[in-house]
């Protein structure tokens, strides 16, 4: 028997996601059919009334006279590599990505070139990490939802 969450899982993917995601973005407590359809761009007001019943099926919105709201925050698939900060979605590894590069700065700021082994390895065991985390951070804001 599967659980809710895979459930909720494999519903919550393209337009259905993109309205989830729209609401869970918005600032304003609660968002309309028409506010749906003009932000995503829908051809009518009836696609975005579909997407957020489909959420309100799941359990995720609720309706109160034609406005909906967010009842439940539920993080799956793509959204698991995300945090919201201030209605931004942000991928988690720019936390790590600009945390690796100040440490590295400050090492370089620090400490004036010089070519000893151990300058070197120091600098090798900072770039690797943070190439890979930029990279990767950069590589999940590209494949977001938008």
């Amino acid at each position: 028997m599967a659980s809710d969450e895979e459930i909720i899982e494999s519903e919550l993917k393209g337009k259905t996601l993109l309205v989830y995601m729209h609401i869970l973005k918005s600032k304003e407590s609660s968002v309309g059919v028409r506010e749906i359809q003009r932000a995503l761009r829908f051809s009518s007001p009836s696609v975005s009334s579909y997407h957020l019943n489909k959420l309100k099926d799941m359990g995720l919105v609720e309706s109160i006279r034609g406005d909906y709201s967010l009842i439940r925050e539920i993080r799956v698939g793509v959204l698991k590599q995300f945090v919201s900060v201030g209605g931004v979605m942000l991928p988690r590894y720019l936390f790590y990505a600009v945390l690796v590069t100040t440490m590295l700065a400050t090492f370089l700021l620090q400490n004036p070139f010089n070519p000893t082994e151990l300058y070197i390895t120091t600098v090798i065991f900072g770039l690797v990490p943070l190439v890979i985390l930029w990279y990767e951070t950069f590589r999940l804001w590209r494949d977001r939802p938008r």
